[in-house]
């Protein structure tokens, strides 16, 4: 293909399966990075990779679904983050405990996901015409639309408080579990995250009709409630509770994550939702890996490590106190300016449940 035909055809494909595709391939190349990785350099080299993948693909991807069916699209984009990290949890637990080369099994599984994802893709019909700017598609795009803002605010206390409590289970979790219950067993860990994050599925999938202020309400005092709970269990290393509470931090993680996801992407035009997506991930994204990279380096450097997840779970709790705070205060009725965009009246009468 002679230089100028590859550059147009790479300009005029269309940009959502294109920003897909490409992020299929460092996906791919973060799988091979992972399997041939000889230190920490190599899994922080993959990591990075990793990230930008997600991020090129989680505004495009979301949008998508949403542009295919409003309602349907804002549960999915709620639902599954938390079910991919229950499913995660457990095949990696049970890969790791009972099938062969474990630390390079689950990446050459999941490399060969990508590829058939990445055939997949390209043998899908376009859904949009074929424009220019593709390359340009890749820029990663970030924003509040003013009709959202407010939204947004009351949003992210509850999005940090769900997803620091998801990283203290994907971190520190398995050497809790394994602590509490008084086993070595590997699939423990993996087993835990499953029954936070599955229980968090179950969740958004039954409040799915509630409105999304509810929704955030109830899912921050189950989180508070389920934290305190397995904070008693591994006081007392009581098996039973520890889970008990597990099952009920998993719904408030579901519920809160649903809610704020449903109360702010509403308020946003069709062009604006990539943008707000892809802000409302990277709150989430931050919430998940920064406690626990701290929660990681407490119980090396310092008090060790039940001492270390009975501080971050209190850390948890103070977090959804104030988000259940923010919630109490009386919520302002408003609605977007006509001339933004032209709202259907379902559309109207989906903004005004969101503000009640």
């Amino acid at each position: 293909m002679p230089q100028a035909s590859a550059s147009s055809f790479w300009g005029r494909i269309a940009i959502p399966l294109f920003a897909v595709l490409v992020a299929l391939a460092l996906q791919v190349i973060a799988m091979l990075i992972f399997t041939t990785a000889g230190g920490v350099a190599g899994l922080f080299i993959a990591r990075i990779v990793q990230g930008l993948s997600t991020g090129a693909a989680v505004g495009a991807v979301g949008a998508g679904m949403l542009d295919l069916n409003k309602a349907k699209g804002t549960i999915t984009n709620a639902v599954a983050p938390i079910m991919g990290t229950a499913t995660g949890g457990i095949l990696s637990g049970l890969i790791v405990s009972y099938l062969p080369a474990p630390v390079h099994l689950v990446y050459l599984v999941l490399l060969g996901i990508f590829i058939l994802q990445g055939i997949g893709v390209m043998l899908m019909p376009e859904t949009s015409a074929a424009k220019a700017g593709a390359l340009a598609s890749l820029r990663p795009q970030f924003g509040v639309p003013s009709a959202a803002r407010r939204a947004v605010l009351l949003a992210i206390p509850v999005l940090v408080a769900v997803w620091s409590l998801g990283g203290f289970y994907a971190s520190i979790g398995p050497a809790v579990v394994r602590t509490v219950v008084g086993s070595n067993s590997l699939l423990l860990g993996g087993f835990a995250l499953f029954v936070l994050a599955g229980s968090g599925g179950v969740a958004v999938l039954l409040l799915r009709n509630t409105a999304p202020r509810t929704v955030m309400a109830l899912g921050t005092a189950a989180l508070i409630v389920g934290v305190g709970v397995t904070l008693l269990a591994i006081s007392y290393t009581s098996t039973a509770a520890f889970f008990v509470g597990t099952v009920i931090g998993g719904a408030g993680f579901g519920a809160g994550f649903q809610g704020a996801i449903r109360t702010a992407i509403p308020l946003a035009a069709p062009h604006e939702r990539s943008g707000l997506l892809s802000t409302l991930y990277v709150v989430s994204y931050l919430a998940l890996g920064l406690p626990a990279v701290v929660g990681g380096f407490l119980v090396v450097h310092g008090g060790g490590l039940l001492p270390t997840a009975r501080e971050y779970g209190i850390a948890v709790m103070v977090l959804a106190a104030i988000a259940l705070l923010g919630l109490a205060r009386p919520a302002r009725r408003t609605f977007p300016e006509p001339s933004r965009t032209t709202v259907s009246s379902d559309d109207l009468e989906r903004t005004v449940c969101v503000h009640s």
